[in-house]
């Protein structure tokens, strides 16, 4: 079922997207199959509208799973390349295959192997795919600008605290969210170390348009370090 831009933006409107992400090496990482499916049925089962995942067999697993809207993107490091997030062509046409109804593009200034400027990328796949809709994943206010300048249709906190450059927090970037969502004209989404309810109602009130939560609910490693790392430094 393909999605129109106002049905998935509506939908998802003050509402949580959950991100579904198993990568090589992680507990809940299998070689011979995806098992991110069952989390997405039960991120939709508790109210999700659109879910976040990476990697071509997790979009088509979640698709037909749930059903939902799937922002989709594929983590692959190149040689000379800093962003790893959709970083060339290849990981967009594969997404585009897919059927991605969004894909996630890695919007920060960092050094790209092929000597484009994110705005050359951005253009780059425009011309071959003029109606897919692209979320820019950036770090700072400057990106997120940036991005919207060049023409992406939502803009995410994905990278604050992941770049060389970016505040390193132990929570969410409340101040780079609330500052994108005043200045900017299309949707803002926030991600990163939201970890609680409580920091996505909070969150919600920078005026985003809605929230990614991934490791808080869908990653039961990083769940279970949290409460140790807790009772260890009490």
């Amino acid at each position: 079922m393909k999605f129109t831009r106002e049905e998935i933006l509506s939908s998802i409107k003050g509402s949580i997207i959950v991100s579904c992400q198993a990568l090589p090496g992680e507990p809940l990482y299998l070689e011979e199959t995806s098992i991110m499916y069952l989390m997405a049925r039960a991120a939709k089962i508790a109210g999700a509208r659109c879910i976040r995942t990476n990697s071509v067999r997790d979009v088509l697993a979640i698709k037909e799973e749930t059903g939902l809207p799937v922002i989709g993107l594929i983590k692959k490091v190149y040689d000379g390349y800093e962003p790893y997030i959709t970083p060339t062509m290849e990981e967009v046409d594969a997404l585009v295959q897919a059927d991605s109804d969004i894909i996630a593009v890695d919007c920060t200034m960092r050094t790209r192997g092929d000597g484009l400027t994110v705005g050359e990328y951005l253009e780059q796949i425009r011309t071959k795919y003029q109606n897919i809709l692209i979320m820019a994943d950036i770090s700072t206010y400057e990106e997120g600008i940036n991005a919207w300048k060049c023409g992406v249709d939502l803009v995410s906190t994905t990278m604050s605290g992941y770049t060389s450059y970016s505040p390193k927090t132990d929570g969410p970037d409340y101040e780079l969210a609330r500052a994108l969502a005043q200045a900017l004209p299309i949707p803002v989404i926030a991600e990163g170390r939201i970890h609680t309810p409580e920091q996505a109602r909070q969150m919600l009130n920078t005026g985003v348009h809605a929230l990614v939560v991934g490791g808080a609910i869908t990653r039961p490693y990083e769940i279970a370090s949290r409460f140790f790392s807790a009772i260890q430094t009490t």
